[in-house]
């Protein structure tokens, strides 16, 4: 099925600075959840909301920054969920379920390959490549939960370092492709991988108490302001269309 335009938002510094925000917010507000409901009744609800996020994302016909962003929310949140669940519920390692969910990345990657013959989010403009790009996008989500949170409790980092050691390795992609002309898809997933834990990382520092490296602000207080944020962010790219090529605004209107 052909799709009229690209389903997905041109790559801007703001695309950067909402990515980020998503994975806070997703982090934060899922140990919130999970500290208040019961943790499967928390599952399900954030299940529910996700697909239908994902139902209002696939209904529409181009790129909307109100529905793809809601999108990108649940699937950090159900992302966090799922990752945190393995550990918690499961008893299994960080470092497992790191390695459990990258080789599973490697195979959506693999399979979109052969079929698509691209991984560029410039070309997701039929039916089958959206499937491919948030089958993508859930799992990049989910590997980054089970990574950051290893490297802030497995290997003791705490969260503030790991935050630093996430923003120094997002910065490698970025650099490598402008100065020595990193391929641009791989430099893309490879910083879009990287912002899950950058962003939770902070997240965590800033939600959790003292006792845990923290600064104490809670995770509901975390998970609401990164939310505002969001949505201001969010509520200017609707107003202005900085994220949607001229082709795609041309067809708007």
């Amino acid at each position: 099925m052909i799709l009229a335009l690209r389903k997905v938002p041109k790559l801007t510094v703001y695309f950067w600075i909402v990515k980020i925000l998503t994975t806070g917010m997703g982090e934060a507000a899922a140990d919130y959840l999970d500290h208040r409901l019961a943790p499967a009744l928390a599952v399900v609800i954030a299940g529910v909301v996700l697909a239908v996020a994902l139902l209002l994302q696939f209904a529409t016909h181009r790129y909307n920054a109100w529905a793809y962003w809601f999108a990108v929310v649940m699937v950090s949140v159900f992302g966090t969920m799922a990752a945190d669940g393995l550990h918690v519920e499961l008893g299994i390692p960080y470092v497992v379920s790191s390695v459990f969910f990258a080789a599973c990345l490697i195979v959506v990657f693999i399979v979109w390959q052969i079929s698509e013959k691209t991984l560029s989010i410039h070309s997701i403009n039929t039916r089958r490549r959206e499937i491919f790009y948030w089958t993508a996008v859930m799992t990049t989500f989910a590997l980054g939960t089970a990574s950051g949170d290893m490297t802030a409790t497995t290997l003791g980092l705490g969260y503030f370092s790991s935050g630093l050691l996430f923003a120094a390795i997002f910065a490698v992609p970025a650099l490598a492709y402008w100065l020595f002309k990193l391929n641009p898809i791989l430099a893309f997933w490879f910083a879009y991988i990287i912002t899950r834990p950058l962003g939770a990382s902070f997240a965590d520092w800033m939600g959790v108490p003292h006792s845990l490296g923290g600064l104490g602000m809670g995770r509901g207080t975390v998970s609401l302001g990164l939310s505002a944020l969001i949505f201001g962010f969010v509520w200017y790219l609707a107003a202005t269309h900085k994220d949607v090529d001229r082709k795609q605004i041309s067809a708007n209107y």
